[in-house]
């Protein structure tokens, strides 16, 4: 190893893909090298196993290019044959880098033992233990969620949700935690809940475990039987990899979500584990899988400080943020009674129509550009992270039963995916290569127009998704409530920070000023931003003559309420009764423009 060197540390699984790039520096006592990482991400999940090659080769081109040395980590990865067909991909992407593969366990086992003995124990979307003592390496566990995985996210999601449906069956009875995951899920009844588990993948049952977790704190005495089941079953395995590896006092490290993020679990390990190997020494793994990819990459052991923090010049310019600012019309909200609440809401509720107002041309800009596109045959996608994202998947999902459009010209994208629209995920904006990967996956070409929605207009995951469009020729256009990082100076460049998207088409500015509670970008922001997506899906939609007057002319009867509608609307546009013009309908198969014909 020589200083200057760039490193790429990848570790991937059933979560998500974690990635470090480190550079060589000299170190202390020559001639040993240390790291200092100089960039790190999260990508989505890479499972070696359930993961096409394309697919690999999707993400793993998101991953910085300039390197000389990659070590490429992925669960289900664990022959020989697996290695080298991933070497493969990686020398695709990388062709003159020194590239090492291999599973995800041998990535934790660097990054929480170096090169010492001992045992890793990882619980995250799956589960499982792998020793070693000297060049022996023993494991345990981790044959994936069909055959294995007990102890990890899915195996915890599954029994519980198994146990819903055996205590309606036995008992024809809901127990406490029925309520809690169907509202998880925005599920109404069992039959629902059956249906969405029947259609999801490993992953987002695995999603679930969080619910599990919070159950058993609130004290549902069924859930903490459950998590102690997974529990028992990895210290059964780290038992019985200690007992062939003849280690009667070992280190055990614990790596994955379910330890770092709930503490009921590591407590729950530590005490069975306590039972048998009472002299063991059980700790969090102080540095992350990505780490240990990337010592395994430099072939030799060495330090690495993970600096994952922002620096004080990211934080001083969030904190600067409109959206961030205290609102002093509001410092006293504990002090204030129901009514005095209510009225500083509405009141505050003026700034919307000022901000709204003040955006008009812009608004109208943005109609003509939709419009233009959808015309000529490309679609409109609106991407965003949070509330932001959440109010764009709205959008989109009324324009086809209120326009009669294909599902596919109006698409939201959410940092997250799917789980992100009913429970929070806000560290998934934080990755603009995560962005720019959902461009990539949804085949958006120059045809189309994409609308990022960011209330503050720094959120990485919008920015990395509009340059990764205008690279490719897309219309695009940004929406935000924070009128600094619109620069002045040229017309359409916007700055920002951390992260840049240069030269949007359009810049649309809705300068709601600060919340009413700071920060909370769902309340002012949060409804002019869906007003704004309104006037341009809406304007766009009159645009392309989906409307006659004021009346939708290609709503898709798909319910009483709608069918009554149409009645109504050819009833008002044919100048014929009610009963009339439903008639009319039901000859026609229920299709308005045969009725009403085209302008």
């Amino acid at each position: 190893m020589k200083p200057g060197e760039r490193i790429l540390g990848v570790e991937g699984g059933g979560t998500k893909t974690a990635w470090v790039l480190a550079e060589t520096v000299a170190g202390v006592n020559a001639p040993s090298c240390e790291f200092r990482v100089i960039d790190h991400g999260k990508l989505p999940p890479s499972n070696f196993r359930l993961t096409t090659s394309d697919r690999l080769r999707t993400i793993l081109a998101e991953l910085p290019k300039q390197i000389d040395r990659a070590g490429v980590f992925l669960a289900g990865c664990g022959t020989e044959e697996d290695r080298s067909s991933l070497k493969q991909i990686c020398l695709e992407v990388w062709p003159n880098a020194k590239i090492v593969t291999g599973s995800d366990r041998d990535s934790g086992l660097a990054a929480a033992l170096d090169h010492g003995d001992g045992i890793v124990v990882n619980a995250g979307s799956g589960s499982s233990v792998t020793g070693r003592r000297g060049n022996r390496i023993e494991r345990a566990g981790g044959w994936g969620h069909i055959l294995g995985d007990a102890g990890g996210g899915y195996f915890l999601s599954i029994q519980a949700l198994r146990l819903i449906l055996r205590e309606h069956d036995l008992h024809r009875g809901a127990i406490r935690f029925t309520a809690k995951i169907l509202h998880a899920l925005s599920l109404n009844n069992l039959d629902e809940l059956v249906r969405w588990v029947q259609t999801a993948d490993k992953m987002e049952i695995a999603m679930l475990a969080p619910v599990v977790f919070e159950a058993a704190t609130e004290g549902d005495a069924r859930m903490m039987e459950i998590i102690e089941e997974g529990a028992c079953v990895l210290c059964e395995y780290t038992e019985a990899v200690a007992s062939a590896l003849h280690l009667l006092a070992p280190k055990v490290a614990l790596i994955g979500g379910l330890f770092h993020r709930d503490s009921i679990y590591t407590h729950a390990f530590r005490r069975r584990l306590k039972k048998n190997l009472p002299d063991a020494r059980v700790a969090i793994a102080e540095r992350a899988p990505e780490l240990g990819a990337a010592l395994l990459a430099a072939e030799a052991g060495g330090h690495a400080t993970f600096h994952a923090n922002p620096s004080q010049n990211e934080i001083d310019s969030l904190a600067a943020a409109l959206t961030e600012q205290r609102n002093p019309r509001s410092e006293n909200l504990e002090k204030m009674n129901g009514r005095e609440l209510v009225e500083v809401f509405v009141e505050e509720e003026k700034f919307v129509q000022e901000a709204l107002r003040a955006a008009v041309g812009e608004l109208a800009r943005a109609i003509e550009i939709v419009a233009e596109s959808l015309r000529n045959g490309g679609r409109l996608f609106y991407i965003g992270a949070g509330s932001s994202g959440r109010i764009g998947v709205l959008d989109a999902s009324e324009i086809p039963p209120t326009f009669g459009a294909q599902r596919e010209l109006v698409q939201g994208v959410i940092a997250g995916g799917v789980s992100a629209m009913y429970r929070s995920a806000e560290g998934a904006e934080d990755d603009e290569t995560a962005g720019a990967l959902a461009v990539d996956e949804r085949r958006i070409r120059d045809a189309d127009v994409v609308i990022g929605i960011s209330a503050s207009g720094r959120t990485p995951f919008v920015l990395g998704a509009l340059a990764r469009a205008k690279q490719v020729g897309v219309r695009t256009i940004l929406l935000t409530c924070n009128p600094a990082v619109v620069g002045a100076h040229e017309a359409g460049q916007l700055r920002s920070a951390p992260a840049t998207a240069e030269n949007v088409d359009l810049a649309i500015t809705l300068a709601v000023g600060p919340e009413i509670l700071t920060g909370s970008t769902r309340l002012k922001a949060g409804t002019a931003t869906k007003v704004a997506l309104n006037i341009i899906s809406t304007g766009a939609m009159v645009v392309l003559g989906k409307v006659r007057g004021n009346l939708m002319i290609d709503l898709h009867t798909t319910s009483t309420k709608l069918r009554d509608r149409a009645v109504r609307v050819v009833a008002e546009l044919t100048q014929s009764d009610y009963d009339t013009a439903r008639q009319k309908l039901e000859a026609s198969g229920w299709n308005l423009r045969e009725i009403i014909g085209r302008p």
